[in-house]
Order: C-alpha cells, then structure tokens, then sequence
C-alpha cells in the first residue's frame, strides 16, 4: 500500500512539474557515469544514504534496483550492517525492515 502511494505521488509530481523532473533524471544519468562505479555499487552506496537519512521510499526504491543490478540480498545486508557504528542501530533495523517490504514483494 505504502508504496502505491508513493508511485501516485511521484507520478503526480512528475506531471505537474515536468521540467524539473528531467532536470533531476538529468543529473542522476550524468552522476552515474562521472565514475568508475559500476550500477551494483552505486545501488547499494544510494541504500546506504537512504537508511542514513531514514527514507523508507528511498530504500525500498535502491533496495530494488540494486537487486536488479546484481546485488544479493546477503550484499544489501551487509551493506546496512556496516553503518551500524554509523548510523545506530535502531535505524540500521529499521532499513531492514523497509528491505524485507521489497524482498517479500518480489517473493509474492
């Protein structure tokens, strides 16, 4: 539920302000390809951030790509643990969680 409404907003801000949404899709194609990285690390980098900053959009939205983009969900996992020292552990648990709502969803 959580994350239809997230799409419903997403798509009802992308059609009412479009030029700034192929302004910020701009930057993240062009952020992508400054460097080395490949998709897989920048994925689970953009994870990290997100559970950082406790977006539960933001996490489910890397947690996905970076599935698609080759991760395990043992490298997600990890990922997160890591911050641990970092970020606390109540919010490390909490990006878990948000990683369990993807996980379980592609499991259905």
């Amino acid at each position: 539920m959580e994350r239809k409404k997230g799409l419903e907003t997403y798509r009802r801000f992308k059609s009412r302000f479009p030029d700034y949404f192929k302004a910020v899709e701009a930057l993240g194609a062009t952020v992508h390809r400054a460097g080395p990285l490949d998709e897989r690390t920048i994925q689970l980098t953009q994870l990290a951030a997100a559970a950082a900053i406790r977006s539960e959009g933001a996490v489910h939205s890397h947690a996905r790509r970076a599935l698609e983009a080759g991760a395990s969900l043992e490298d997600i996992h990890h990922a997160l643990l890591v911050l641990t020292s970092t970020i606390g552990f109540p919010t490390v648990i909490a990006a878990m969680s948000w990683v369990e709502d993807v996980v379980g969803q592609k499991q259905e």
